[in-house]
């Protein structure tokens, strides 16, 4: 892996922070501070980004490149769309890492530094941090929240077609 050092609060920064799906709706001056706790992470293919079992405290966005979601080495999901968050339930609820992910290709992405909140300036700093981190997370685990419902009803139609179709046997 290849990293950057902490990311500069400059106009050309937050510019590209706007480019991604998930903060494309927050102000100027929260992006400036999310950059403060950021880093530009490159990885090769099949290098592991994140390690199921792992304690760690980054949240990552996806910049360019296609990963793997692994759980006890079955492959249960890809994260190929630009500015996907990944890397939020630990985050969340302070567990270890649920799953491993896996660059299929290179891949680069924004890791952010969820508990380096003490490098913002001020305690209101720091609260308007917290804030904007848990709103981006709770949009995106609504929206993930609606895509597995989706997968689950299509599982049950599948089974109980599966077990009409035995009852015939």
């Amino acid at each position: 892996m290849l990293e950057s050092k902490y990311l500069k609060e400059d106009i050309r920064n937050i510019q590209k922070l706007m480019m991604i799906p998930a903060l494309r709706n927050f102000e100027t001056s929260n992006l400036s501070k999310l950059l403060r706790l950021s880093k530009i992470r490159q990885y090769d293919s099949d290098e592991v980004i994140i390690q199921e079992g792992a304690k760690d405290q980054w949240l990552y966005f996806l910049l360019s490149g296609k990963m793997r979601v692994e759980k006890e080495g079955i492959q249960i999901a890809t994260i190929d769309k630009i500015g996907e968050v990944f890397g939020e339930m630990s985050i969340l609820d302070g567990l270890d890492r649920s799953a491993s992910v896996v660059a299929e290709c290179p891949t680069v992405c924004l890791a952010v530094d969820a508990t380096a909140k003490s490098r913002l300036p001020g305690e209101n700093a720091r609260t308007e941090f917290l804030l904007l981190l848990y709103q981006i997370l709770a949009e995106f685990l609504s929206t993930r929240l609606r895509l597995t419902n989706e997968e689950l009803v299509k599982a049950k139609k599948v089974q109980e077609d599966q077990m009409g179709s035995a009852a015939w046997l």
